[in-house]
């Protein structure tokens, strides 16, 4: 979760974020039991939760201008394999929920007292997060991906089961120039593409979603333009960085300790990919 949070704060430095009640987008920030807190910080556990106000049974949707318009080609396949498709998140309030929902389930820590409490805050702030991105990055610096199963006749595929899941999976690609991760690239280097925030539903793992979900990162990166994709995962998670390194990403530097044991953080490694795609 704080690795989660981390990232979230990264891409959204302006965490202020605008609401409208009764919005077609129909979802809500908190559920009716924990609908309280107003423009106050909440900290626990190393990360701050900042709340948005109370919204008494209403409704938040994202708001739309012109210059912010989200994904037209959302119908669009970016990658299709092992029975499941990948497309980017549609701006549809269901849908942008449901993605919020399975990254707060993957990256939440349960506490041993107020745990639903403290999931429904940790989930608004995941949502917010995801709707500030929508509303405020041009369509090519920033997409949600989401996973699904691939509707086929195909008994190889997905089975109907699958189909009516709906989302399995999701990752986060922003654009990012942080100069510590550049020093890292080659010296022409400006940008790169950073993989973030990818989880799958707990009942769907170890079934190559996740391997799915990589390959469409490579496809935005070739889209873009990007040379070079950069994720982080925990020194001693050994099976996502197997994961990774499986879909071509090296180990290029480690935190140091004096970043990470002293204040209670898992230590991490810097992973990157050359993209040879073509177009």
């Amino acid at each position: 979760m704080y690795a989660y949070m981390t990232h979230l704060l990264r891409s959204c430095p302006n965490t202020s974020l605008e609401f409208r009640t009764g919005s077609s987008y129909g979802f809500s920030v908190f559920s009716k039991r924990s609908n309280l807190i107003k423009s106050k910080e909440f900290s626990r556990r190393n990360f701050v939760v900042q709340s948005c106000s109370t919204l008494p049974a209403g409704e938040v949707g994202l708001v739309e201008n012109e210059t912010t318009q989200i994904g037209t080609n959302v119908k669009v396949d970016l990658a299709t394999q092992f029975g499941w498709k990948v497309r980017r998140l549609a701006p549809i309030g269901d849908e942008i929920r449901e993605a919020a929902q399975l990254q707060a389930l993957s990256f939440y820590e349960p506490t041993f007292i107020f745990n639903d409490f403290f999931f429904e805050l940790f989930k608004a702030e995941v949502l917010a997060g995801l709707l500030y991105k929508l509303r405020n990055s041009p369509q090519d610096r920033y997409a949600c991906l989401v996973a699904e199963a691939e509707l086929t006749g195909d008994d190889e595929k997905a089975s109907s089961s699958d189909s009516k899941q709906g989302l399995v999976g999701v990752v986060d690609v922003t654009v990012l120039r942080d100069q510590n991760v550049l020093n890292h690239l080659p010296p022409d280097s400006q940008e790169y593409l950073y993989i973030s925030g990818i989880a799958v539903l707990e009942s769907f793992r170890r079934r190559k979603i996740a391997t799915v979900l990589l390959k469409a990162c490579d496809i935005v990166s070739n889209l873009w333009g990007f040379k070079y994709l950069v994720l982080r995962a925990y020194e001693d998670d050994y099976g996502a960085r197997e994961l990774y390194s499986n879909a071509g990403y090296k180990v290029v530097s480690v935190d140091p300790p004096w970043q990470t044991s002293w204040v209670g953080r898992k230590r991490r490694v810097l992973m990157v990919k050359h993209n040879n795609l073509t177009p």
